[in-house]
């Protein structure tokens, strides 16, 4: 078999206070990159310091997972910030996990938007611009991590930032390639056979089945696991050994 790699990542630190939402240190002992919450959506300044230190401590590649100013609706709710408020809350929540990172004897790697923000720069040049122009506020160069053939993706690329596509192993997709919208039945893929089954094939070949049965090409550096749902470190796990065994090496991108 020709030889592949994949990374791993997950949404960590998604907690508020005394409340939390994921499994942080469990998921840390499996994947190989760390989207840690910034504030926005989830997440504070002492889950923040915590995640970014246990994340150094496992050679866990450290994330800004950026999002719209919504805690009350996870960041998953439409908003229409302007331009120039976007991009200096996208380096305002990079530049204060970096901090986190830098005491940890890390750094930031990499950005990846979050919920209704990397929805909505799939297509919205605006707000795709403003995500970019907030990444080069900070100065880092730091490659983001988004759905491949997105604005983002395009914009990224002409601004020269480094660009990595990744692919979300149980989410539903076009025949375009894009995800099926969370409200659409079928959106979300349960079973985890065969979540673990299309983790392999994103990995080794490329492809996956869309909604409608058809067959579609989707090159991703980056499988999404979803550290939110029932069971996600027991699937997490499984996924990594399947793609072990089909010879995947499981390696972080940045």
């Amino acid at each position: 078999m020709t030889p592949v790699s994949i990374d791993l990542n997950a949404d960590l630190g998604e907690g508020f206070g005394r409340w939390r939402l994921t499994d942080d240190d469990q998921l840390l002992s499996v994947v190989t990159s760390a989207n840690v919450a910034c504030g926005f959506h989830a997440g504070d300044a002492a889950t923040m310091r915590r995640v970014c230190g246990a994340a150094a401590e496992r050679g866990v590649r450290i994330g800004a997972q950026v999002a719209y100013r919504d805690l009350a609706g996870f960041g998953r709710r439409a908003m229409d910030v302007p331009r120039d408020e976007l991009a200096a809350e996208v380096a305002y929540q990079i530049g204060a996990l970096e901090v986190f990172a830098r005491a940890a004897g890390s750094a930031v790697s990499y950005v990846k938007p979050h919920g209704a923000l990397y929805n909505r720069v799939v297509h919205d040049e605006q707000q795709a611009a403003a995500v970019v122009e907030g990444v080069e506020l900070t100065g880092l160069r730091l490659p983001l991590l988004c759905l491949p053939g997105s604005a983002l993706h395009a914009l990224a690329e002409k601004a020269g930032l480094p660009v990595v596509a990744e692919a979300f192993t149980d989410r539903a997709y076009t025949a375009e390639g894009t995800l099926v919208p969370r409200a659409s039945d079928g959106a979300v893929i349960h079973d985890p056979a065969e979540v673990v089954e299309r983790s392999v094939s994103l990995a080794r070949f490329k492809v996956l089945t869309s909604h409608c049965g058809r067959p579609v090409s989707i090159r991703a550096r980056s499988l999404c696991l979803h550290g939110d749902t029932p069971g996600a470190v027991g699937l997490a796990r499984l996924i990594r050994a399947r793609l072990e065994g089909a010879g995947v090496r499981v390696e972080a991108f940045a």
